[in-house]
């Protein structure tokens, strides 16, 4: 039992170990992206959203068009998965011999 008390401390204290050390990255990221914008949050966001490709400037209206509906898409793919699930997640359970 004290050996499964201190490898389940162990566990934790990597698990805690690692999640600082992401923190820590993710932290100075942050602030080493915000120095390079002269500490502005929304051109950073900007410069992020061109950089992932989620702002792109479109030559006709067909292309943009093309693009929402591909995003149309994806989002009703998105919702035929998670309804059903969200659905049984909500369905009773039925009641088992066991239970009665």
């Amino acid at each position: 039992m004290a050996s499964e008390t201190r490898g389940t401390g162990l566990f934790f204290g990597m698990v805690a170990v690692i999640g600082a050390i992401i923190g820590l990255w993710a932290f100075t990221t942050l602030i080493t992206g915000l120095s390079s914008v002269d500490w502005q949050v929304s051109q950073m966001l900007r410069r992020f959203l061109v950089a992932t490709g989620n702002i792109h400037e479109y030559e006709t209206l067909v292309d943009y068009y093309t693009h929402i509906k591909g995003i149309e898409y994806l989002v009703a793919v998105i919702f035929f998965v998670a309804f059903p699930i969200y659905y049984k997640s909500l369905k009773p359970k039925e009641p088992t011999a066991s239970d009665a």
